[in-house]
């Protein structure tokens, strides 16, 4: 059994110290040792997109990376997303918009779409497709999720303006 080496890592804001073997794959890191079943694992070859988490707020396929490697590093999966139970915009347009279908594939759609909009607050179609083609979908042909996110976007956008709006009222 090779050595165990010490790894801490911020996940969904709680800190988390563990001993793992160096082989051991993030992925299973969260899902084993966290309980974190909402990154799924897909396929173990970094082709799908499954199994993406944000890093440092940046996605990252975790099934091609050690959990080595994210000692010291913040972490955002899935059920880092919503607040206080309360859904994202994002997630909230996925399931409004019939962006998922049986769902396996939708965790790290809307990680990487949660990436995308935060460098990117307003894409284009486009760009929402360049984005976001790093993940697979075998169920929905994809149109409903680049819908999903460009409702996301404009909700977005309608509930930043709002409170700039009600500044200027009172000017």
């Amino acid at each position: 059994m090779a050595d165990r080496l010490p790894v801490s890592v911020r996940v969904n804001g709680a800190t988390y110290t563990r001993e793992v073997e160096p082989r051991d794959l993030l992925v299973y890191f969260l899902r084993e040792e966290l309980g974190l079943t909402g990154t799924h694992v897909g396929c173990d070859t970094s082709q799908c997109g499954a199994c993406t988490v944000l890093i440092d707020k940046r996605p990252v396929k975790s099934c091609t990376m050690f959990a080595v490697q994210a000692d010291g590093r913040q972490l955002t999966t899935i059920e880092g997303l919503a607040t206080d139970g309360k859904l994202t915009p994002l997630q909230e347009a996925f399931w409004n918009e019939h962006g998922l279908q049986c769902g396996f594939c939708t965790p790290g759609f809307i990680v990487t779409a949660t990436a995308l909009l935060e460098s990117n607050p307003r894409p284009s179609e486009a760009q929402i497709r360049k984005g976001l083609e790093g993940n697979l979908c075998r169920c929905t042909g994809y149109t409903n999720i680049v819908k999903a996110v460009q409702v996301a976007s404009a909700a977005m956008a309608t509930s930043a303006a709002a409170p700039a709006a009600a500044t200027a009222g009172r000017a």
